[in-house]
């Protein structure tokens, strides 16, 4: 961390467990940050504590440290038989952020004989499982497969003892706010647990979380003369549509040494970046939300290793990841969303560096700009395009998009598939309850109220239909009668009289 955002307040001040103190050593922390030095003197005395900070100022190492202290200085009332039940339950809005905290906590826990469980969705499901089946200390995963694992009585809340809700602002964004409150409604009551929330923001509907699910909780507030942070020097382009390609380009040839992320606003504008700057020589990535997990990872681990230098994103990068090193944030696309601008802008000068944050201003979005400007209480500094910034670009440059091949699983035998109505449907047609197509309430291929079994089932190729010989020979045969047509009956002359 850099001096400047450092505080004169040491870790070793507060009468922290020597594991602890070992684990931040390793770690490379000696002196806190600003809401490092105000939430934990509460936290460690008891005190729930709902924070605010700019993001990338530590918030994730205060809420570490006080858990794994209040675990050491309490211990369970009495030892429970079989695996071991969490003790501290820690929620994260994104997968990436889920991972990134337990890696945190791997770090300043290293000394303890605490045991981590992590659990998100997109991968590892049985793998998640069966570690957590196994006992944890400390859970750490994203609310809907932790509800999951917990409706399956995986594991139950019955131990814990500290609770964490991490970039609490983004859980209302993405919808969670329903789960949220599942999990804190099942744990002990908010006077028997230590509760803690984080957030880049503290909005209204925040404040009612914490008022209404945690025990008189202290609010603190790291507000800096600011919105952004202090050391990214921030600019804008003001471009037509056709000119943004060969600018970012033009860019990105510049800055050869940078690590550059690209916001954009779509998937799909975000493969089209994605398919001109490799058609062009650049190497990059693209992350978007149905990326699957393992290939996010992936992806994320070489551009923070540094093999990939540029990293093109939608707004699920924008928030709580902690990738060291990001020269340059581009905003490719505004955000319509202004204080989404914070949080893009928020990947680089992290922790003290410095960075530059660059935004295109064109006809599609330079109507986000003034509530932009307005929300981070500045006007954004406008920089000249000349024509040596603009780069040559091919139209079939473009390298098109790798589609992955369709799923056939449901190509196997005894497979299922959805129908068209929204219902389950087994192979051949048939539903979950052995109704025809339809829903009936005929058996598929035989009559009602026989035993005949279908004419064909899982595994089981459909026979041609014989003809028939002879009056009742298709039901001999096991097959059904065909429907004769009824006729309309032509109605009667009147009499004539």
């Amino acid at each position: 961390m850099s001096e400047t955002h450092l505080t004169d307040v040491r870790f070793d001040s507060f009468d922290l467990d020597p594991a602890i103190l070992q684990g931040l050593a390793d770690a490379g922390f000696s002196h806190c940050t600003p809401i490092q030095a105000q939430t934990l003197p509460l936290a460690l005395s008891g005190q729930d504590v709902a924070g605010q900070a700019q993001t990338g100022t530590g918030k994730t190492a205060a809420f570490l440290v006080a858990a794994m202290q209040h675990l050491l200085t309490h211990p369970p009332a009495e030892q429970r038989e079989g695996p071991r039940q969490p003790r501290v339950v820690i929620l994260a809005p994104t997968r990436e952020l889920a991972v990134q905290i337990h890696k945190d906590a791997e770090v300043i826990g290293r000394h303890t004989d605490f045991r981590l469980g992590l659990v998100f969705g997109g991968t590892g499901y049985q793998q998640q499982r069966d570690d957590l089946a196994a006992g944890v200390d400390i859970l750490i995963g994203t609310p809907g497969r932790l509800i999951d694992y917990y409706k399956q009585r995986v594991f139950d809340f019955n131990s814990v003892q500290v609770v964490v809700l991490d970039e609490a602002d983004r859980m209302f964004d993405l919808g969670f706010i329903k789960d949220i409150r599942f999990v804190l409604r099942r744990l002990p009551s908010p006077a028997e647990r230590l509760g803690m929330l984080f957030s880049a923001t503290l909005s209204y509907r925040v404040t009612e979380l914490a008022y209404e699910h945690m025990n008189d909780p202290q609010m603190v507030e790291i507000a800096p003369d600011q919105v952004t942070a202090d050391r990214v020097q921030q600019a804008c382009y003001m471009v037509a549509n056709d000119e943004k390609i060969p600018l970012l380009l033009g860019l990105v040839r510049q800055l050869e040494d940078g690590r550059i992320m690209v916001f954009i606003n779509t998937k799909r504008e975000g493969e089209r970046v994605w398919g001109y700057l490799k058609g062009n020589g650049v190497e990059a990535a693209m992350l978007s939300g149905d990326v699957p997990q393992k290939k996010r990872l992936r992806l994320l681990a070489e551009f923070k290793s540094g093999e990939l230098p540029v990293m093109v994103a939608t707004d699920v990068a924008a928030r709580g990841l902690h990738i060291p090193g990001v020269s340059h944030v581009i905003n490719y696309d505004l955000p319509e969303d202004a204080e989404d601008y914070v949080h893009r802008i928020g990947r680089t000068a992290r922790a003290g560096e410095a960075g530059d944050a660059i935004s295109f201003v064109c006809e599609t979005y330079a109507f986000c700009l003034p509530d932009i400007e307005a929300y981070i209480g500045m006007k954004i500094p406008v920089g000249e395009v000349t024509a040596d910034m603009l780069a040559e670009v091919d139209p079939k440059s473009r390298v098109p998009v790798p589609r992955r091949p369709k799923d056939r699983r449901t190509e196997g035998r005894g497979e299922r598939r959805v129908d068209g109505r929204g219902g389950r449907r087994e192979q051949g047609g048939e539903s979950r309850r052995g109704r025809g197509p339809r829903g009936r309430g005929k058996p598929a291929g035989g009559d009602a109220g026989t035993d005949q079994p279908p004419a064909s089932g899982p595994g089981q190729d459909r026979p041609a239909p014989a003809a028939a010989s002879g009056p009742g020979q298709a039901a001999a045969d096991g097959q059904a009668k065909p429907k004769r047509r009824r006729r309309r009956r032509k109605p009667a002359a009147e009499p004539t009289t």
